[in-house]
């Protein structure tokens, strides 16, 4: 084996009773503590640059405890914590609102205070957990927007969601926004940039007791998709959210005030994506919540062969699903009625319970 750094991706995933059944037996280990069990794991070892696999059973991975696999393992097996005070002890929906004109999927549709509300409680309604609202489109090729544009769209949106029965998130990686939003009832700070961008948001966070997401981004928004590379960019993204999760745990954020996008779209070819999204379980180790945003993207478009955003539904609902099945908390869709539907059936399908 080469010599280096370990990760652990969790595969042979088992659920509902059959997974309770082989915990107890020993066959299967838990998944982030949640419902979902796992019966064997791809060990890596190495760095992006090389690195080398091997298929190691449960049993296995329990023997190795003691050499170098013991921290790996209790981060991936550990219980997640509520996050900005919700369970996660099934997937939560995170419902978009985009007040901008110009953002990839509904650019336009919701850049006015009234409408803006509106959507976010129907959001709400729908199922949606947390709304997330951002005043800033980060799509590839987008500029980016003065601070007092950026407040003056969402903070009137903000004042008037007060008393929402869902989580308020402000999607934005400018601090002045960030307090702003804080001050006016947010609770998260969904950051594309990872707290990189604005390296003050870090304070922010801390003095306001925001929970945040940190995300993945190879190069900024105007120029992400010009030509991104990696060696091997499961790998990399991975380094990359525990190195900035390590810089928010230095600042004062806790871990259990964390989730990791691996950032999907953000800097990423369609074999990119599709190589994070088929590893999402390997992020496990982290050791934070996991939270997902693949509604509408470009990639999907690209295999189904769909330019207009809104008609990548039943892909986004797939890759809903597909996110869910190996684990991930938080899933931040713009279909929150009919991504709540697909995983319903997902459930109960898989779990064998209609909740």
């Amino acid at each position: 084996m080469a010599e280096g750094k370990l990760y652990l991706r969790p595969i042979g995933f088992l659920y509902g009773p059959p997974a309770e059944a082989a915990i107890e037996d020993g066959l299967a280990l838990p998944l982030a503590g949640g419902p979902i069990a796992f019966t064997a794991a791809v060990v890596i070892e190495g760095d992006p640059a090389s690195s080398q696999r091997r298929l190691v059973s449960v049993e296995a991975l329990e023997e190795s405890r003691d050499a170098g696999l013991g921290a790996v393992l209790e981060r991936v097996t550990a219980p997640r914590p509520p996050f900005a005070g919700l369970s996660l002890a099934r997937p939560t929906l995170m419902g978009i609102v985009n007040v901008t004109p110009d953002s990839f999927s509904d650019g336009g549709l919701y850049d006015e205070t009234e409408g803006a509300v509106t959507h976010a409680a129907e959001l709400a309604s729908e199922g949606a957990e947390i709304v997330d609202l951002g005043g800033e489109s980060t799509r590839p090729g987008s500029d980016t927007v003065a601070d007092d544009d950026e407040l003056s769209r969402v903070v009137p949106v903000l004042e008037e969601l007060k008393g929402s029965p869902a989580v308020i998130s402000i999607d934005t990686r400018k601090s002045a926004v960030a307090r702003a939003a804080a001050k006016a009832g947010a609770r998260i700070l969904n950051d594309v940039s990872a707290l990189t961008y604005d390296p003050a948001c870090l304070d922010v966070a801390a003095e306001e007791g925001l929970d945040v997401v940190l995300m993945h981004a190879q190069g900024v928004p105007k120029t992400m998709q010009d030509n991104p590379t990696y060696d091997d960019v499961v790998l990399e993204v991975f380094d990359y959210l525990e190195a900035r999760i390590e810089a928010c745990e230095a600042a004062g954020i806790g871990r259990a005030r964390i989730a990791a996008d691996p950032g999907l779209g953000f800097g990423k070819t369609l074999g990119h994506n599709l190589a994070v999204l088929a590893n999402l379980s390997l992020f496990h180790g982290l050791g934070v919540p996991l939270l997902v945003g693949a509604s509408r993207k470009r990639f999907i478009g690209g295999l189904g062969q769909n330019k207009d955003p809104k008609s990548r539904e039943p892909g986004s609902h797939a890759a809903a699903i597909a996110s869910a099945a190996q684990g991930v908390q938080i899933l931040r869709v713009h279909d929150v009625a009919g991504s709540r539907q697909a995983l319903a059936v997902w459930r109960a399908s898989m779990f064998g319970t209609e909740n």
